[in-house]
C-alpha cells in the first residue's frame, strides 16, 4: 500500500459517515451491519440495506482506486447477465445499491474443481465487445500502472532478470491479444455468490478491455496449492474450460508471478515459484514460462534471467 493510497483511504474514511447519511435519506434506506468491519475496509464499505418498500439490497460505497474505477459502468454494461444488477447509483461518489444475492454463499465453499467450471462459465458470458463509445481502459493501462509500481521497488527485487522478463511480457501480451473483450480481471471464487435469480452471480468486477486469457489468472492464483503442485495441469484445465489459448494463460500466469507489484519482494515465495525450471516441454514437467513464451509468441529463444542481469 503506497503512501498516496493510504492518504486517499484516510480521506475517504473521513467522508464516509456523511456519505452514508446522505444516501440513507436520498434512497430511503435502512442500513444493516457492514459485511466487513470499517477498520478492515480496504476498497469498499458494503452493508445490507432495506428499501422503503421492504425489499432487500446491498449498499456498496467504493474507495476510489485505479483498478476499480469503472466497476459501476461495467455492471451497467453487463446489466445482470452473470453479474448482480445495479438498482440505484450515485455517479459522484460511485455508490451503488445492488441486487442482494440470497443466500449469498460464496463459491469458494465448493471444491476447487467445481469452482473451475463455474468460473469458466461466468467468464465466457462476461466476455463481450463493448460499444465504440465505451469508457473502459485497455488492459495495457493496468499493465503500465503495475510496471511503474514494480519498477519503484527495483532495489528489493531478489531476481532482477526474472522480474524484467515479467515486465517485458506486460508490454508484449496486450499487444498480441488475438481478440479483445471486456474483462472482469479479478474474478475468483470469493467474488461469486449463490443467488436466487441465477445459481451464481459475479460481484466486484474490475473492468478492462483486453485478452481473455488474462482473465484466467486470478482464479489460478486463488487455487495456490493446486497451482504449485501441478501448474501445467491446472493451467491447461482452466484454459480448456475457458476455450482460450493455453500458452497465453501460461505467459500471463508467469508475468504476474514475476512482476506484479507486491508489498514484500525479498521473502516472496510466489516469485521463487515463478523461476524458470529445468522441466521438459509442456505437460512433461514443471512449468517453464520462458519456453512457453518462445512457443506462443513465435520468438527465438527468450533471454534467460541470467542474460538480463
Amino acid at each position: 500500500m503506497t503512501a498516496a493510497f493510504r492518504a486517499a483511504r484516510a480521506a475517504w474514511l473521513d467522508r464516509l459517515p456523511d456519505t452514508l447519511r446522505s444516501l440513507e435519506v436520498r434512497w430511503s434506506l435502512t442500513l444493516g451491519t457492514p459485511f466487513v468491519a470499517i477498520e478492515d475496509v480496504s476498497c469498499a464499505w458494503v452493508a445490507p440495506a432495506r428499501l422503503a418498500d421492504g425489499s432487500c439490497a446491498v449498499l456498496k460505497v467504493p474507495l476510489p482506486h485505479m483498478e476499480g474505477e469503472h466497476e459501476l459502468e461495467g455492471l451497467r454494461f453487463w446489466n445482470g447477465d452473470a453479474t448482480v444488477r445495479v438498482l440505484l447509483a450515485d455517479d459522484q461518489t460511485g455508490a451503488m445499491l445492488l441486487e442482494r444475492c440470497e443466500p449469498g454463499t460464496p463459491l469458494r465453499t465448493l471444491p476447487e474443481a467445481d469452482q473451475d467450471v463455474v468460473i469458466a462459465g461466468l467468464l465466457r458470458r462476461l466476455w463481450r465487445s463493448p460499444p465504440a463509445s465505451h469508457p473502459f481502459r485497455p488492459l495495457s493501462v493496468l499493465m503500465e500502472f503495475w510496471s511503474k509500481e514494480t519498477l519503484r521497488a527495483a532495489d528489493q527485487w531478489p531476481d532482477a532478470g526474472l522480474v524484467r522478463e515479467g515486465l517485458r511480457l506486460f508490454q508484449e501480451l496486450p499487444r498480441t491479444a488475438p481478440v479483445e473483450v471486456l474483462l472482469a480481471t479479478d474474478l475468483h471464487a470469493g467474488n461469486v455468490l449463490r443467488a436466487a435469480r441465477e445459481p451464481w452471480l459475479v460481484i466486484d468486477p474490475k473492468p478492462f478491455v483486453g485478452d481473455p486469457a488474462y482473465d484466467a489468472t486470478q482464479h489460478l492464483f486463488n487455487c495456490e496449492a493446486r497451482l504449485r503442485a501441478d501448474p501445467d495441469g491446472l493451467i491447461c484445465r482452466v484454459a480448456d474450460l475457458l476455450e482460450v489459448d493455453r500458452e497465453r494463460v501460461r505467459l500471463w500466469t508467469f508475468a504476474r508471478t514475476a512482476a506484479e507489484p507486491r508489498d514484500e519482494w525479498r521473502s516472496d515465495e510466489l516469485l521463487a515459484w515463478g523461476r524458470p525450471s529445468a522441466g521438459g516441454p509442456s505437460g512433461s514437467g514443471p512449468l517453464d514460462p520462458l519456453a512457453a513464451y518462445e512457443a506462443a509468441a513465435g520468438h527465438g529463444p527468450a533471454p534467460r534471467y541470467s542474460d538480463l542481469e
